[in-house]
């Protein structure tokens, strides 16, 4: 199925929605205050942070980074498709997405357009492997493949073959993941909905960068890895619930305006980071 189909479906159920965000910011309306323009901003959850403390903490980036100061009130979604249901119904004005999902998004709906916003150049975010804290030994085991990964020049690789290079005006490339017999099986949870990271095909077929670093991943461990589809609402209940071992992250860049705990739930581990991706934000066309 190619994924402009698969978007534009999205889109189109999208303008028959309203008030699609997690929390309470997607049917709220606001007023310009003194500081000027107010911008809607669809944004995954964020575990450890309500909408107006995630508006705060933008703020405060925005007047550090001494770009105009426009208020960004957050509004938070559950996945990918919802949050640009949102932006296509008018619930938000922007959404907040990584440089390689912009590129997905903008290859296969001609509506969107890039947005311009001063403060965020340069702010990335680093992905990595979130594990329970009382599972050392897996993170151990994880961290020392990415090290290896990192240095042979694979995760460069893989980031080449299915980020840079791959036709994003079609579906992440599936992967298949080896098998070894009598194997221990790791469960990894994927939300499935954010290509070219991960993304899971109408068959169910797991797919994209993340999915091809797992079958590496399960290659120089020696063990079997079982994807199991996670919305990204519930990773961390997910994971600490032990219904998964291991689901994707990303580490936010922490500084004074942001706290350290933002988006890491208590007892859970991350890996060290194994891609970082900066942050673009998207609007309809005018």
């Amino acid at each position: 199925m190619r994924l402009k189909k698969f978007l534009a479906g999205i889109c189109a159920a999208g303008l028959l929605m309203t008030g699609c965000g997690g929390g309470s910011g997607g049917n709220d309306t606001k007023e310009p205050d003194s500081q000027g323009t107010i911008i809607k901003l669809g944004m995954i959850s964020h575990l450890n942070a309500s909408e107006k403390q995630m508006e705060e903490y933008l703020f405060k980036v925005q007047e550090k980074s001494r770009a105009k100061v426009v208020n960004h009130v957050p509004v938070f979604y559950d996945n990918l498709n919802l949050m640009q249901m949102g932006l296509e119904a008018g619930n938000v004005d922007q959404i907040s997405v990584y440089n390689c999902v912009a590129n997905y998004l903008l290859a296969n709906n001609n509506r969107y357009e890039v947005a311009k916003v001063d403060w965020i150049s340069g702010l990335e975010d680093n992905f990595c492997l979130a594990v329970r804290k009382d599972d050392s030994a897996l993170k151990i085991a994880l961290d020392a493949v990415i090290g290896e990964m990192k240095s042979d020049g694979t995760l460069d690789n893989l980031v080449k073959k299915y980020i840079i290079d791959v036709d994003k005006g079609e579906s992440p490339p599936a992967i298949d993941i080896p098998k070894f017999d009598g194997a221990e099986t790791i469960k990894i949870g994927v939300t499935g909905d954010l290509p070219p990271l991960d993304y899971v095909s109408a068959d169910g077929k797991a797919a994209g960068f993340n999915t091809a670093m797992l079958a590496e991943v399960a290659k120089r461990l020696g063990k079997n890895i079982e994807i199991v589809n996670i919305d990204s609402g519930a990773r961390a209940v997910a994971l600490t619930s032990k219904q998964i071992d291991v689901i994707f992250w990303a580490i936010i860049p922490i500084g004074e305006s942001l706290p350290a705990d933002i988006d890491t739930p208590e007892g859970v581990e991350l890996s060290a980071p194994y891609f970082k991706d900066e942050i673009s934000h998207l609007e309809l066309k005018k």
